[in-house]
């Protein structure tokens, strides 16, 4: 009875579980009889019951009580059921690889069923018992779909390829999913990033994010203004209602204040995007760096004449400036088990050569000594003047010299001070790595840098402040991680080191960092 009693009173802000069963009246009882409560069935997560009730919606823990009435599901026989819907990208090729690895860890034997187009299918079986034990329903779509299938209750877990939107978090919270851009809810479970493509036949090799846009908005027409030959333009894009196609508009074109002219010719997945583009030598287009196939991928070029490439290792310090987290997103309210175990696995260390092999930027931090960024240092040695001098270069390079940078990166969102979503998963990321032990007895050292917009001297200031900043919000997440195991400092060079050119928003925003250095 106390069971029963506490579940009720927990039930009013415990959103709803998934596990669909079949709605219908029940009645839960207490295990002594003295307690009892009616309503409708609306899930059943092989522990815990969810309810309609006169009282409202509750949620019961299962084990403290009994299910009569038509709509009971089988204890025995229980088989969770999760149901995921979103971005097609993710769920044709990774999504797949991460269930077949996850089950070949717990023993579990896979059955793919292809329903439709759409719709795939997945049975786990147990090995030994021969007991079904889950089942995955993809829908495969775009993330504003995803979205939509989650606030309709539809779907559990949401593949998107961009955040989620205002109004979307705003309406989960009122259907009582919660706040579901926490970094336990949006789980960045791999890295992309938008590309501009040619074909090969085009001679351009190279694009400002600037022309891009203007291009996009339909003010460059002719190839000659991008430094190409004479002739006209044409643009390529996925559907608009793709995340991919979102985070272009909201990467590139949103902060040049400009919007996507009509006349792009349009493609539902990115792979489509580049063939088409490969196969038209007049062709612009942007796809996934996972999806380039045959088509020739530009470099951003700055007006200092920086290049900007993206490659596995700029993606995953987002020293290329249009990194595209892959995101799960998962609502405040109870998995199953099964669900829970999947996605523990999918956002864990283990998973991320599975996503690696798949063609996904993986998040394994990697180590890279200061001998080996010689374009870094290139741009340092550029930079300096009457404000960064040798003093200060000698400076970085005694401090740095003796350590290697982990790929784990941080930068911010524009105007702000919040970490951006891939330095939010990489604050959970390094704090788990930290609890784990991986990095004991070693020296971490949080580095800030800035643009060099402004006075030097107040530029390192703030990038001390950013640098500190992060190393608490890492120390803050890694609650289970003693600080006497290792040594985490802080320093800062402010300008000294720049990634992009200064001269633009985008090339700003890639400066202003805090980067971890191993020693």
């Amino acid at each position: 009875m106390k069971i029963l009693h506490a579940a009720f009173s927990a039930a009013f802000f415990l959103s709803a579980l998934c596990g669909p069963v079949q709605a219908g009246d029940v009645t839960l009882m207490s295990r002594d009889g003295q307690v009892q409560v009616s309503g409708t069935l609306l899930g059943f997560d092989g522990e815990f019951y969810r309810l309609e009730t006169i009282y409202g919606e509750l949620t019961v823990d299962g084990s403290g009580v009994t299910c009569e009435g038509p709509a009971c599901p089988s204890l025995d026989d229980y088989v969770a059921e999760i149901r995921i819907s979103g971005a097609a990208s993710m769920g044709a090729v990774m999504m797949p690889a991460l269930i077949d690895s996850f089950a070949q860890r717990n023993g579990y034997t896979v059955a793919r069923l292809k329903q439709d187009a759409s719709h795939e299918d997945y049975t786990l079986t147990d090995d030994q018992t021969g007991k079904t034990v889950a089942r995955f329903f993809f829908r495969l779509t775009n993330t504003d779909e995803g979205f939509a299938d989650l606030l309709a209750n539809e779907a559990d877990i949401v593949m998107a390829l961009r955040e989620i939107r205002r109004d979307e978090q705003q309406r989960a919270v009122e259907a009582g999913m919660g706040d579901i851009t926490g970094p336990r809810r949006a789980r960045v479970i791999a890295l992309d990033g938008l590309v501009p493509v040619v074909s090969p036949q085009n001679p351009v090799r190279s694009v400002s994010v600037e022309n891009l846009a203007l291009a996009y908005a339909g003010r460059l027409t002719n190839w000659a203004e991008l430094g190409g030959p004479d002739a006209p333009v044409t643009l390529y894009a996925p559907g608009a209602d793709t995340g991919l196609a979102q985070a272009f508009e909201d990467r590139v074109m949103r902060p040049s204040g400009l919007e996507t002219t009509a006349d792009v010719r349009r493609y539902l997945y990115g792979t489509d995007v580049a063939q088409a583009v490969a196969a038209d030598p007049f062709a612009l287009g942007f796809a996934s760096y996972a999806e380039t196939d045959r088509a020739q991928v530009l470099s951003l070029r700055g007006d200092c004449g920086r290049n900007l490439v993206a490659a596995r290792q700029t993606i995953k310090t987002e020293d290329y400036p249009l990194t595209a987290p892959m995101f799960l997103y998962v609502p405040a309210r109870r998995l199953p088990r099964t669900g829970r175990e999947f996605i523990s696995y999918a956002t864990s260390s283990a998973a991320q050569l599975v996503i690696r092999r798949s063609g996904f930027v993986d998040q394994t931090p990697e180590l890279v000594a200061l001998d080996a960024q010689g374009d870094r240092l290139a741009n340092a040695i550029e930079a300096a003047g009457t404000e960064i001098t040798l003093e200060d270069l000698k400076r970085m390079i005694s401090v740095l010299g003796p350590r290697k940078r982990l790929t784990t990166s941080f930068r911010f969102e524009a105007g702000s001070a919040r970490l951006d979503a891939q330095s939010r998963s990489n604050v959970i990321r390094l704090a788990e790595t930290l609890e784990r032990g991986r990095y004991d007895s070693a020296e971490l050292t949080f580095v800030g840098f800035s643009d060099g917009d402004g006075p030097a001297l107040a530029n390192q200031s703030i990038a001390l402040r950013r640098a500190e900043a992060v190393r608490r919000a890492v120390l803050d997440a890694a609650e289970a991680f003693d600080p006497d195991r290792a040594i985490l400092k802080t320093d800062a060079f402010g300008e000294a080191m720049p990634v992009a050119c200064d001269s633009s928003a985008w090339g700003r925003l890639t400066n202003r960092r805090v980067e971890v250095w191993l020693k």
